[in-house]
């Protein structure tokens, strides 16, 4: 049998609904461009269903339950399911409820129905990007330590970086509850003064880059988290917010195995 009618016979066996819709009008509602457009990723190989590598353009799916990657991203089909991308003001905790009633997350939302969970934590003075999603299994991975999602920080210190300091905290610093170890450090500037270093880590202990920063001699004086994985705050303006969609939450979900 040759590869094609072996890949045509799997794909039939496996993932063929002959109640569903055509798989290459499923990808152009997602925003994989035309029809046309489509057929050319199915007929090249890069799209897969259900853990299947598809090439048949005959293919229908159920767009509610079949589990669809294009070039090894997974695509988002239920449209009730939602994850934005929020600049998260200083003053703001990080709640979607506040129990003492102080400011939280629900006021950038107030407009949506769905039921949104933030992912992750900031401190109250710390500005930058949170998660909201009401995807369970996203929500759960993108916070479990086992899949050691890297969050990347700007932060503004007291004082000048002396020369290795980056390798001593990727060899890494004992804390009160235990060792860290940075990803990545970067001088981004520095006066005799001040400095501004951008950190990536995948630790999510509370304050474990302003706690991190001191312990090596350079209090935090303002902090941002600038990245969640593949997701950038970019020039999203404090208090907005925005949807991840597409490619880009593709490239999200396939970063925790999704």
């Amino acid at each position: 049998m040759t590869d094609r009618r072996r890949d045509r016979s799997q794909a039939r066996h496996d993932v063929h609904d002959p109640g569903g819709v055509r798989l290459q009008k499923v990808l152009a509602g997602a925003g994989f461009g035309s029809r046309r457009a489509c057929e050319e990723l199915i007929s090249a190989g890069r799209v897969s269903v259900d853990g299947v590598q598809v090439r048949e353009l005959g293919i229908r799916v159920d767009p509610q339950r079949a589990v669809i990657h294009v070039n090894g991203l997974r695509v988002q089909l239920d449209d009730a399911v939602v994850t934005l991308a929020l600049h998260k003001p200083a003053g703001v905790y990080s709640s979607m409820a506040d129990e003492q009633g102080r400011p939280d997350l629900s006021q950038f939302v107030a407009d949506r129905t769905e039921r949104l969970f933030h992912v992750g934590r900031l401190d109250a003075e710390t500005t930058g990007l949170i998660l909201l999603t009401n995807d369970g299994e996203l929500a759960h991975r993108l916070t479990h330590p086992s899949y050691e999602v890297p969050k990347t920080y700007v932060a503004e210190i007291e004082g000048r970086v002396a020369r290795g300091l980056g390798r001593e905290l990727k060899d890494g610093i004992e804390l009160d509850d235990g060792p860290v170890q940075v990803d990545e450090f970067t001088v981004l500037e520095t006066t005799p003064q001040a400095s501004v270093v951008e950190v990536v880590l995948h630790e999510g202990r509370n304050h474990i880059v302003r706690r991190l920063l001191a312990q090596v001699g350079h209090p935090v004086t303002r902090l941002s988290r600038t990245a969640i994985g593949p997701i950038r705050l970019g020039h999203l303006k404090v208090g907005r917010t925005r949807v991840i969609e597409g490619r880009e939450l593709g490239r999200l979900m396939s970063s925790v195995g999704l």
